[in-house]
């Protein structure tokens, strides 16, 4: 009875020709919808996928301008060393006019941090992976200087490798592999960012080691401090910029336990539900309290997992984030992180707000101090 109800009023709404038109209008908006939203996922997964290609030398020989494609994680030499090495993830997409390539790019802040990690961590290998096939731009002659100045500052250091990976080859084999098949991910309102929240969590299972945000400064050396950690961003959450675990034992057991909430709690419409959401449950349920104070200062509850308070990683909370840009509050942000590991500057509020390289904010102070070739091939602004 309750189903026959709109369908006699359908019915009867459609003996009206004007409301007929509008009905059939709104199916095929509705369709129209449906078929735009599949083909824009559909897009962005192709994104992230490898597709059949000639060999680079065959590229090379034929077009001696052609891109070079960098090599997979999996598969080239030098390979991470498990529990030793510093994590980077790019995960946007950024293809060339012609749209054949993904090309290589890197801001000059992302630049930074790549480069503060290598030069306080010289035993440590560094590794930027981007997300699916991408290439990095080649000169446009034999004399011709380098089309990626930012690029060439971090490959300086030898202890600095840029590598792509495949989503699908890098997750098999590990507890997320049958769920990336079904295609969530990809439904993400977020889907860059969950991306990259999906893949901090991979690496750190596959490999251990040390992850960082694309937005950080590195300030001092971290390959003596002890693995199995995060810090904390505020009274009620721990963040997911800053993460180590190690490669074996208790720590490659954290990982696991944050592959399996990643994937059994996933929501596409919140932002911070997969990334910082994921460490913080999985550290309630190693520490037995939701109270990150008490996370903090009883060492024992929490079996060797350690949450360093916000002064290690985020001294300055993101409604603060201005005082990195501010002249007047250099020497308080400065003070604020002298003890600090690493800073967060907060990307995703800041990432408009230009630094005029040689300004007298803390942010370009950290530049000029952590990642000096990066900060110098910046140009006229950081």
């Amino acid at each position: 009875m309750l189903l026959r109800l709109p369908l006699m009023l359908v019915a009867r709404y459609l003996h009206n020709g004007r409301l007929r038109l509008l009905f059939v209008a709104l199916i095929v908006i509705l369709i129209g919808g449906i078929a735009l939203t599949y083909n824009w996922q559909n897009d962005l997964q192709q994104c992230f996928m490898d597709i059949e290609e000639p060999t680079q030398s065959t590229v090379a020989d034929a077009d001696p301008l052609a891109p070079i494609r960098l090599e997979d994680v999996l598969q080239a030499e030098p390979k991470p060393t498990p529990g030793r090495s510093i994590f980077f993830h790019e995960t946007s997409c950024h293809q060339a006019e012609h749209k054949k390539y993904k090309l290589l790019q890197l801001t000059a802040r992302q630049a930074c941090a790549i480069e503060s990690a290598a030069l306080h961590n010289p035993n440590f290998q560094v590794f930027v992976l981007f997300a699916g096939p991408t290439y990095r731009a080649t000169p446009h002659g034999r004399n011709s200087s380098s089309p990626q100045p930012l690029v060439d500052a971090i490959l300086s250091y030898s202890n600095v490798h840029l590598r792509n990976l495949n989503l699908w080859r890098y997750a098999a084999g590990t507890p997320i592999e049958e769920w990336l098949k079904d295609g969530k991910l990809f439904r993400s309102s977020y889907l860059f960012s969950h991306i990259s929240d999906f893949l901090r969590y991979l690496t750190l299972f596959r490999y251990g080691g040390l992850y960082l945000d694309m937005d950080v400064v590195v300030l001092q050396n971290m390959e003596d401090v002890p693995p199995n950690y995060t810090g904390a961003e505020s009274n009620t959450h721990l963040a997911a910029g800053v993460m180590s675990l190690a490669a074996t034992g208790f720590g490659h057991e954290i990982a696991e336990s944050c592959l399996r909430d990643f994937q059994h709690n996933f929501e596409g419409r919140d932002w911070g539900n997969n990334g910082p959401g994921v460490i913080t449950r999985v550290a309630q349920q190693i520490c037995g309290t939701k109270d990150i104070a008490l996370m903090q200062e009883d060492s024992k509850r929490c079996l060797g997992f350690k949450v360093y308070g916000r002064g290690a990683f985020y001294a300055v909370p993101w409604k603060q984030w201005r005082d990195f840009f501010e002249p007047d509050k250099l020497e308080e942000t400065m003070a604020r992180t002298k003890d600090s590991y690493v800073v967060h500057v907060w990307n995703k509020h800041s990432n408009q707000l230009a630094i005029k390289v040689g300004s007298t904010s803390a942010y370009a102070k950290y530049a000029e101090l952590n990642c000096p070739r990066a900060y110098h091939a910046a140009g006229e602004y950081f």
